[in-house]
């Protein structure tokens, strides 16, 4: 499966541009605050159905315009070509009506279609699978926690069905769950009203945890990488009545839910030497030279890319996002290597990056 043509509609710095991309390699070429990553924005849109770069998802409608719409033609490759259109349209919760601005209508914020026809982002997401390597992934070593997890459900959400429904009911269970817990402690609210979100919380964190727990299984199970052993160390927080319970009277004082998969986290770690003794691994975040934790993060990707075709069978589409600036010649070659085995779209500001590819198609971006 791969993207064959993309249009944008008053989305970010995009009036109304199509572009269209090969079923190998595809380069976009511009300087900065061309749109380059706006661009990668959009595909992974089509992807996920969230933005991995906008802090509110209106940002990504144009400035003074009410709706923006990213379309794209994606194919599936088993056997006939077989075309299937996604279609992402995101607004500022308003639409004018008619000529005079005080007349608005409520309208949604964000809507999914597939072939036209509306989908909840169960059904929506995984439909065209990536995998994105940015600069900003580089922040997996060292940044929060809340940004492991969020690539944690990046990718299996991209996998399996069930995992994005027990993620949407977990979060919506979560904070239901937080505001009765502030309800007990400012209005004295009963703590049996808890049982039924307790349940709840427990079965979708059970099987949220377990996914987790096999991605981070199969990533260990990649060889050595340019020489080096790593391994992530899954920090699972577990929920169960009796880890609820324990924390009972600190969850009512927090008004916060103190346990579960919403507090999970993983660390980096690289072999430093063995013996017949000693097997010693070394914690990237404290521990590791910018050099390792860069090739930590881009085992990790590497991997993700093999788990998803090991689940799903389909190659994902690889969008490596400005990448190059941040590795060297040595590593750049690996991504070379990797990027020649399934569709894949490259942003650089500096073409003299990949020279090295060939058959390549070109795109480029002046400044805005």
């Amino acid at each position: 499966m791969y993207i064959t043509r993309i249009r944008l509609t008053n989305y970010r710095s995009f009036k109304d541009t199509a572009l269209s991309f090969s079923k190998d390699i595809t380069v976009i070429v511009g300087p900065n605050a061309s749109g380059k990553t706006n661009v990668m924005e959009s595909i992974f849109l089509l992807s996920t159905g969230k933005s991995f770069h906008a802090r509110i998802e209106e940002e990504m409608v144009a400035y003074d315009e009410e709706i923006a719409r990213v379309k794209g033609a994606i194919i599936e490759t088993d056997g006939e070509k077989v075309g299937t259109n996604l279609e992402v349209v995101i607004t500022r919760g308003t639409i004018t009506i008619g000529e005079s601005p005080e007349k608005v209508e409520k309208i949604a914020r964000k809507r999914l279609l597939i072939n036209g026809v509306g989908k909840r982002l169960v059904d929506f997401a995984g439909t065209f699978k990536t995998v994105l390597f940015g600069p900003q992934d580089l922040g997996l070593v060292t940044e929060s926690p809340s940004i492991r997890r969020k690539f944690l459900d990046i990718v299996l959400s991209q996998v399996d069905r069930e995992y994005r429904r027990a993620s949407l009911s977990y979060e919506k269970g979560l904070r239901q769950r937080n505001k009765l817990l502030l309800g007990i402690r400012e209005e004295n609210l009963s703590r049996s009203l808890l049982l039924f979100w307790d349940k709840l919380l427990i079965k979708n964190g059970d099987y949220i945890s377990k996914k987790r727990e096999e991605f981070i299984e199969f990533v260990n199970s990649q060889p050595p990488f340019d020489g080096h052993k790593f391994e992530l160390i899954y920090d699972k927080s577990a929920i169960s009545e009796t880890r609820l319970q324990q924390y009972a009277e600190e969850e009512i004082v927090a008004a916060s839910t103190l346990v579960g998969p919403h507090r999970d986290d993983f660390v980096f770690r690289v072999k430093e030497r063995e013996s017949k003794r000693v097997k010693e691994f070394r914690e990237l975040a404290p521990y590791g030279s910018r050099g390792e934790q860069r090739m930590g993060v881009l085992w990790l990707k590497l991997a993700e890319l093999s788990f998803i075709e090991s689940v799903t069978g389909e190659k994902p589409t690889l969008l490596l996002d400005d990448i190059f600036s941040e590795l060297d010649h040595e590593h750049r070659d690996i991504v070379f290597g990797a990027s020649k085995g399934q569709q894949t779209i490259i942003t650089t500001a500096d073409p003299h990056y990949v020279e090295g590819f060939e058959k390549i198609e070109k795109i480029t971006l002046n400044s805005l």
